[in-house]
């Protein structure tokens, strides 16, 4: 999973896949800005299929929170 979360990553965020380790801070490493994380949510709830509500994206900071999120809420 983390293999496939990090090319989602990097296609939306325009970064280097090299670049993305599960500790990964989308604002502070990847230099994500709302909009950003914004699309890049739709890519994971689209390839998932998952809905992420807006007060849970407020605990979602890093790759590492996002796969246990998506492991956690995943049919």
């Amino acid at each position: 999973m983390l293999e496939r979360i990090k090319e989602l990553v990097a296609e939306n965020l325009g970064v280097d896949e090299a670049d993305i380790t599960e500790t990964s801070s989308f604002k502070g490493d990847l230099g994500a800005d709302s909009l950003d994380l914004f699309e890049m949510v739709m890519a994971l709830e689209e390839e998932y299929g998952i809905e992420i509500p807006t007060e849970d994206l407020e605990k979602i900071a890093t790759v590492g929170d996002v796969i246990s999120y998506i492991e956690s809420h995943k049919e």
